[in-house]
């Protein structure tokens, strides 16, 4: 199974467009928005747990980062609510399960072995917050290594940002609001991947809370 894997090309995808589809776990189901084999390999995914389900026991070779959308997420490390970003590195291993069933953002198999660092933040916190590029825009960083960066941007109504490049590429899953640029309009659920040397210039007029993370995609469009 291959999905959205040509990192020369954009993608766009309205994910509340898209069905859910049955894992291997009974009331676990996902979404999936780009994806390199059936159960293992590069994965990056929405994932729904009905309540009291939860997923086998499993290591991560390649590592697993997700942010806590809706509900509560629990392994044997803790209970994580919505706004909870989480990093499980490479070697690590797991049982997530739920009581009452939630919604997440997950990517797997998408990180560099030397990065080791256990990652727990709660988003909801203040804590961290810091002026963005122009006036207007909050950031709050989550992680980085080497070249990936990874953030949330909250958006006031009304804010734009000039034309810029992302030499790097971009992620960007829209959490609240709706985003803009001269090639489309996002609303609240759309992922966009942006390969490496794209440019935009990206506005809100409505505000809008983003998840960003940028940097990571060079080489992957010769891969």
């Amino acid at each position: 199974m291959q999905i959205n894997l040509d990192f020369q090309q954009r993608v766009v995808i309205e994910t509340a467009r898209q069905d859910w589809i049955d894992t291997r776990a009974k009331g676990v189901q996902r979404r999936m928005l780009d994806r390199d084999g059936a159960e293992s390999g590069r994965a990056t995914s929405l994932v729904r747990f009905a309540p009291e389900s939860y997923f086998p026991g499993h290591g991560h070779d390649g590592g697993e980062e997700f942010l806590v959308l809706e509900g509560t997420f629990s392994d044997e490390s803790g209970d994580y609510g919505p706004g909870m970003y989480v990093r499980n590195p490479i070697g690590s291993h797991h049982v997530p399960h739920t009581d009452g069933g939630c919604v997440i953002f997950v990517k797997l198999w998408q990180m560099d072995p030397a990065d080791q660092d256990y990652v727990r933040i709660d988003t909801n916190l203040e804590e961290g917050w810091q002026p963005g590029s122009v006036d207007g825009l909050s950031v709050r960083p989550l992680h980085q290594f080497g070249q990936e960066q990874v953030y949330l941007v909250r958006w006031r109504p009304g804010v734009r940002v000039p034309s810029h490049g992302h030499p790097g590429g971009e992620e960007v899953l829209v959490l609240e609001g709706s985003l803009q640029d001269e090639l489309g309009y996002y609303p609240a659920g759309t992922w966009l991947r942006m390969p490496p040397g794209s440019q935009h210039a990206p506005f809100s007029e409505e505000g809008c809370r983003l998840f960003v993370k940028s940097g990571h995609l060079n080489g992957m469009a010769d891969a």
